[in-house]
């Protein structure tokens, strides 16, 4: 099987699992409040826009971590095992000057990156000691529908003669990635349960030199730790 087929294979097997399932099957909607890190320096792909940006303007990778929402709808399959499929929300703007130029009049040169994430994604549980106990540990992975927009807004130097314009660049794109995920829950009662969970998500994206960046992508990876809270019907 090619590797673009699998992604669709996994969305047809998860989608006729959730639809599949006979009424009285355990269903849950979680809603999921975290924080997105976004990877490292050490780790990020090669020709990512972030770390080549670096070499210009004063910021922090990790500037561009922030918080993060998002909801799932839940299926148990059997006592071990557990299907989902949901959508997630961060955006974070970032403020920035150049390393080594300023204004004529000494006045630093602002720019603002402006990095968004809208995942779809579909996800598997896996509970060792089953999703009826008292303390419920479970780990899982799956894979997501990166939806972004990435953009630079500001005034920028124009190195042929050193002017500085004022201009925008924008890109956006939706791009397949896996994600792996870890965690606890505790039931409250018989309908609602609370808990943690870590989850890391992979995915590149393509912003284009032609589309006035320095570098052609954009890594999408990171962790989110969030909290979750899950209503059963």
């Amino acid at each position: 099987m090619s590797t673009g087929c699998i992604p669709v294979v996994t969305v047809v097997l998860v989608v006729g699992l959730l639809v599949g399932q006979p009424v009285e099957a355990q269903q849950s909607v979680s809603i999921n409040v975290g924080y997105f890190s976004v990877r490292g320096e050490d780790t990020r792909v090669q020709d990512d826009v972030l770390i080549e940006n670096l070499n210009l303007f004063t910021f922090d990778v990790h500037d561009f971590d922030n918080g993060a929402l998002s909801g799932e709808w839940l299926v148990e399959i059997g006592a071990y095992l557990e299907v989902g499929v949901g959508l997630g929300y961060y955006r974070r703007g970032v403020p920035s000057i150049y390393n080594d130029f300023v204004n004529d009049d000494g006045s630093e040169i602002p720019q603002d990156f402006r990095l968004g994430i809208i995942p779809l994604m579909f996800s598997v549980r896996v509970f060792p000691f089953g999703n009826q106990s008292v303390v419920q540990p479970y780990f899982g992975g799956g894979f997501g529908l990166f939806n972004w927009r990435y953009s630079e807004v500001g005034e920028f130097i124009d190195f042929t003669d050193f002017s500085v314009f004022r201009d925008r660049f924008v890109t956006d794109g939706t791009d397949v990635g896996g994600i792996a995920l870890g965690g606890i829950r505790f039931p409250v009662g018989d309908q609602f349960s609370v808990g943690g969970e870590l989850r890391y998500q992979q995915a590149t994206g393509r912003v284009g030199i032609e589309n006035g960046f320095l570098v052609d992508q954009i890594d999408l990876g990171g962790f989110t730790s969030q909290f979750t809270f899950q209503v059963r019907f």
